[in-house]
């Protein structure tokens, strides 16, 4: 089975407070004459399901352009956690076996609010804590993927989480629709577009069961 984890990226869609506006139009339109549809899209590098790379925060950082492709497609550990779970942090990851994880998809009470496609921004997303960013580099994760628009802490003020896994080469995944996934291992795709020497870009990512 292929789970499809995106999110669709549609005219005024949801996105992150200070980030574009998503705006869908129609450069040329059949219904008005043209010989075909074209659209113009004018949209954040960080709009719906995107990848983070670490010129994000890192001004002489790697562009998403560079990052390594292996390790945007591989075997991924999917986790989730309850409604109660508020921050995702050492405390919570620690239960779980994580050792030889390269590829670690955090579910939470976020996918519900990207899955019923409101335009409402929940300031009070759960989100991955500075001491869980730390716990995963010393596991050696190489990408985290969250099912909000960031996996930070909203206004955190530090961007610790952030600063911590980009700093090290760890490739963040953001904006990914995990409810109707259950928990287990996956083979994971994620291709975010070749926008060249930018800090991020809207992907499309998947996950494929291949216990069936």
């Amino acid at each position: 089975m292929i789970y499809d984890i995106s999110i669709p990226v549609r005219h005024g869609g949801l996105v992150y407070p200070g980030n574009p506006a998503i705006s869908i139009t129609a450069q040329q339109a059949i219904s008005a004459g043209a010989g075909a549809n074209v659209s113009r899209l004018d949209m954040g590098s960080h709009t719906g399901t995107h990848v983070d790379a670490p010129k994000h925060f890192f001004d002489d950082g790697a562009g998403v352009d560079t990052l390594a492709l292996d390790l945007l497609m591989g075997p991924a550990r999917l986790l989730a956690f309850g409604e109660a779970v508020a921050s995702v942090g050492m405390a919570e990851l620690e239960p779980h076996e994580l050792d030889g994880v390269k590829r670690l998809l955090i579910r939470t009470r976020n996918s519900d609010w990207l899955t019923s496609g409101s335009t409402e921004f929940h300031e009070d997303y759960t989100y991955l804590t500075p001491d869980g960013a730390e716990y995963l580099v010393a596991l050696g994760v190489q990408l985290v993927g969250v099912d909000y628009l960031s996996v930070e802490q909203f206004h955190s003020g530090h961007h610790r989480t952030h600063r911590t896994l980009l700093e090290r080469g760890i490739v963040i995944v953001e904006g990914l629709m995990l409810s109707d996934v259950p928990a287990g291992e996956y083979e994971f795709r994620c291709l975010p577009l070749r926008l060249e020497g930018l800090d991020g870009a809207p992907a499309r990512a998947v996950l494929v069961d291949t216990n069936e």
